[in-house]
């Protein structure tokens, strides 16, 4: 009985949060171009949401599992120097499917957009994602706050490189199948991907901002900037929970910029905004860009 009680007063709650939201946002789409019509600068902020409308797992909350393990304790310098073959194997998997995903309607229009309106406009993509389906659609002006799977990092001299080679080396061919019976990983180190400068030879690993660590200096300068200044932001498919980035449009909205946010469902930072569109990204976005 009261637990039963517990589930309808929180069904209470959760619509009477999105009746509130209704009533504080406005989904006018017609409004909201007009805002972007005459938006100089233009910020376009995009988080796991969109990649997820590809079939990129999002690996995060209680469905964030690869094999045994909760994903996010595989994405830490913590786990790369216990099991450097263990993450290597989750990265290749990780790897592959973004490789084999496409960019959908929501990418393809933001960068339609960027292509239409880059002339007149300061058009600026700042993206959580790291698995390069923005560029692929042909989003020219990009942020990656966290990286990209496809760029590695070596541990020794630290140089970037891109590297799109599938398997990224032999030892990880047919390897990292999201098998639960799988334990661990039999990958010699020296089988691993590796500098090949020379006179270095050291470990690379995945170009990733993993957990524990910060963003690049420059990166988050570059977003910051973009944030500080534009007029209007587009907030797409994330959650706005992750910080820095959660704090980036909440900001903006405070110092008088025009936000909008495109998801499947209200999240924190919602009440901040000025205009708020439920939905697929997929679906949303397309409406409201397609004719600027």
């Amino acid at each position: 009985m009261f637990l039963s009680s517990i589930r309808v007063y929180n069904t209470i709650v959760s619509r009477s949060f999105r009746l509130t939201m209704a009533t504080r946002q406005s989904s006018d789409t017609a409004k909201f171009k007009e805002h972007l019509d005459g938006a100089k600068e233009v910020v376009i902020l995009s988080g796991a949401g969109i990649s997820a409308e590809s079939g990129i797992p999002t690996f995060r909350g209680a469905g964030g599992y690869w094999r045994k393990y909760q994903a996010a304790s595989l994405a830490t310098p913590e786990a790369f120097h216990t099991s450097p073959s263990l993450v290597w194997e989750f990265y290749h998997y990780r790897r592959e499917v973004a490789a084999k995903a496409q960019p959908n309607a929501g990418h393809l229009a933001i960068a339609d957009y960027e292509k239409k309106n880059g002339a007149n406009k300061k058009i600026t993509v700042i993206t959580q994602n790291v698995d390069g389906l923005h560029k692929r659609a042909g989003t020219n002006n990009l942020i990656e706050l966290h990286g990209n799977l496809y760029k590695t990092r070596c541990t020794k001299c630290k140089e970037v490189l891109e590297n799109t080679d599938s398997p990224i080396c032999e030892a990880l061919a047919n390897r990292g199948a999201p098998d639960s019976n799988v334990v661990g990983s039999d990958i010699p180190v020296k089988s691993l991907p590796h500098c090949r400068k020379p006179n270095c030879g050291g470990l690379l690993r995945p170009h990733i901002v993993w957990f524990g660590e910060g963003l690049d200096p420059i990166v988050l300068e570059q977003a910051g900037a973009a944030m500080s200044s534009c007029d209007v932001c587009l907030v797409v498919g994330t959650s706005s929970v992750v910080y820095p980035a959660a704090m980036f449009a909440p900001q903006a909205a405070q110092r008088g910029a025009i936000v909008a946010e495109f998801n499947i469902e209200p999240t924190p930072a919602t009440p901040d905004f000025h205009f708020y569109f439920e939905g697929p990204c997929g679906t949303t976005l397309p409406k409201v860009l397609s004719a600027n």
